[in-house]
């Protein structure tokens, strides 16, 4: 890897990133990357859609079991795509893993189009996850070592947002491809699954011209190719009539790069080094997982169950969710850089959780119907989805570069597993009775606003002053001798 573990560099990298103006490069950078959540939202969104397709003779003719185990084999895919990328974009860089884990989802995702057995659509749609989870380890990393520090906090939040961009497009095909009067049952839903491999080709040519974080690069002793990049990067802010600020000569840093980390690093970082931001990252990424996977993959449950809405009909109600959804980070995101993220963390989860809470308390009551309840839960989100964001961002930005996608990957599968548990605690809640009672619901609903208050409590106890801040004053690389 052309590194030296006895020598040291001293260098402006970061500083030069951080003091540059928006440009149509991080504009062309933020869309060739974002798109990962975009595709997971749709994926998810279509998969859950097309699941009752697959029991019908002319296509798979699964069961609902299999088509569960499907969703959940998806899922296991997305955590150890995440643990395994992960690892690999700290060792050999983002600019690789990034094109790699997008090679692997569409191809993937495209042969699973084509499943002509049960086994065979397992084993395609695991690696279509392996590709996703795999994204967002490298994704995050690369974003925020490449995205000036007065931006990172609402660009992060608005690319996580953007999962629900994809959910929106999900919902909005699958009225066209999976009405039987337009197209054949069997070639519908397949046709909706090459809909994401079909996004992923146009934004193929876009992050093939992107460079490796020069963050990365200098702090693996790559300091030549740094400059190269970090040149390449100051020139298309000047080709898009922007002015290069001058650049603080107090910001340089003097690093000894010490080769790849060891596991056991690892986990004296994460356990020994910050064992307060661990429990933060942690509560953060389980309540807010939890509280989604219990409320989204059971909302047509409730409808149905509750509210008599018919299967055609809940996708109304499931296009306003998402809208709510996508509307929370790019509204509040902004405010994460100015008010700070302390108090925009703690309250935008302590704020959730209340309200859904109040929320609960009605539907208990029997005073709310399809389209209020609907309306609740979308304010609900609107706040929720930007603490879920933030979530993300915290675990991206509050560990050493040398582990960033790693310490990613490992508090998305701590999340992703705790959060599995949601759907099926709140699915037994809701039963197969004819005459639901909503009081047992109302106490799952009391759990997930716990877990969210309690969230924000940790926050407001644990969470770190990072909002414009360098992300090397943030957390000390691991080769850093001086910052």
């Amino acid at each position: 890897m052309g590194e030296s573990q006895d020598r040291t560099i001293q260098t402006l990298i970061p500083a030069r990133i951080d003091r540059l103006p928006w440009s149509r490069f991080h504009t062309r950078m933020v869309v060739a990357l974002g798109v990962a959540w975009v595709l997971d939202g749709m994926e998810i969104t279509i998969a859950s859609a097309v699941g009752d397709v697959l029991r019908e003779r002319q296509t798979l003719a699964l069961t609902a079991a299999e088509v569960g185990l499907a969703a959940t084999v998806y899922l296991l895919g997305e955590v150890a795509g995440a643990l395994i990328f992960g690892r690999l974009s700290d060792r050999f860089g983002r600019r690789k893993l990034f094109i790699i884990t997008l090679g692997l989802y569409l191809v993937a995702n495209g042969i699973t189009a084509f499943s002509f057995s049960y086994w065979w659509l397992l084993l395609f749609r695991f690696f279509a996850g392996m590709g996703i989870g795999g994204e967002y380890a490298a994704i995050h990393s690369a974003i925020d070592e490449l995205i000036p520090a007065r931006y990172r906090g609402r660009i992060d939040l608005a690319v996580s947002g953007t999962y629900w961009l994809g959910a929106m497009i999900g919902t909005a095909s699958t009225y066209i491809l999976l009405n039987p009067d337009l197209l054949p049952v069997d070639l519908g839903w397949r046709l909706g699954l090459l809909i994401g491999p079909l996004i992923g080709l146009l934004i193929w040519g876009l992050r093939r011209h992107l460079p490796e974080s020069p963050r990365w690069l200098v702090m693996h002793g790559r300091e030549q190719e740094a400059e190269l990049a970090v040149r390449e990067i100051e020139q298309h802010v000047r080709e898009s009539g922007k002015e290069v600020p001058p650049v603080d000569e107090r910001r340089i840093i003097e690093i000894r790069p010490h080769g790849a980390v060891r596991y056991r690093d690892v986990l004296r970082v994460i356990f020994k080094d910050y064992p307060k931001r661990s429990i933060l990252g942690a509560t953060l990424m389980i309540s807010q997982s939890f509280l989604y996977n219990a409320i989204f993959f059971t909302y047509v449950l409730v409808l149905s169950q509750f509210y008599g809405v018919s299967a055609s009909d809940a996708s109304k109600y499931l296009f306003l969710f998402a809208l709510g959804n996508l509307l929370g980070p790019f509204v509040l995101g902004p405010l994460f850089d100015t008010v700070g993220r302390k108090p925009m963390i703690s309250s935008t989860y302590i704020f959730s959780g209340l309200l859904l809470a109040v929320t609960g308390w009605l539907f208990k009551e029997g005073v709310l119907t399809a389209t209020t309840q609907t309306l609740l839960w979308s304010v609900i989100f609107f706040v929720a989805s930007a603490a879920a964001s933030s979530g993300y961002l915290t675990v991206s930005e509050l560990f050493p570069l040398e582990i960033r996608a790693l310490a990613i990957a490992v508090f998305f599968a701590v999340a992703q597993t705790f959060g599995a548990l949601g759907p099926a605690i709140f699915g037994a809640l809701i039963g197969d009775q004819r005459n639901p009672d909503p009081t047992r619901l109302f106490y799952g609903y009391l759990v997930a606003a716990a877990m969210m208050v309690l969230a924000g409590i940790v926050a407001l106890l644990f969470a770190v002053k990072a909002e414009r801040a360098s992300l090397e004053d943030v957390t000390p690389p691991l080769s850093a001798v001086t910052v």
